[in-house]
């Protein structure tokens, strides 16, 4: 079975970052060949509509087929709440506790994103992952598009 790897928004738009574009345009050749499944939510859906007119064209050309659309639901705002209450991160972070939310609860293999700040940090993953033992979840497996290209099989 294909891994399915949840997107944040921040991938579609490291396309588009010089710091990211090389990576992040690998990443989506995996998807495109089928390597890799790119699950993405309704909440990346609405973020993207506030992206450049070049990242939202870029996300409206890839392959659907090759793409998984998860939703928001009850449960994912419960668990994002439970990461703030927390404390993993501050109440500024909402929407980055949904992403992770949402994956945890979509059980996907992976949630990649470029947010090294509230993301891809040692020290919230670990945060991330308490909360979801905590509450019944299983842990996610977080990384940067980086560490996924490079990981040669």
């Amino acid at each position: 079975m294909k891994p399915r790897l949840y997107f944040d928004t921040s991938v579609f738009g490291g396309v588009f970052d010089e710091e990211f574009e090389e990576i992040s345009l690998l990443l989506f050749e995996k998807v495109k060949l089928g390597e890799i499944v790119c699950v993405y939510s309704d909440l990346s859906v609405a973020e993207l509509k506030n992206a450049p007119e070049k990242v939202r064209v870029f996300f409206q050309s890839l392959p659907p087929e090759k793409m998984e659309l998860v939703s928001v639901t009850e449960e994912a705002f419960l668990l994002a709440d439970m990461y703030i209450q927390e404390k993993v991160v501050g109440k500024t972070s909402l929407d980055d506790c949904r992403h992770i939310a949402i994956a945890t609860i979509h059980k996907a293999d992976y949630l990649v994103s470029w947010n090294f700040k509230h993301i891809v940090n040692v020290f919230r993953i670990r945060g991330y992952n308490a909360v979801n033992l905590k509450h019944g979840y299983a842990q996610l497996d977080i990384r940067s598009p980086r560490e996924i290209v490079n990981d040669e099989n």
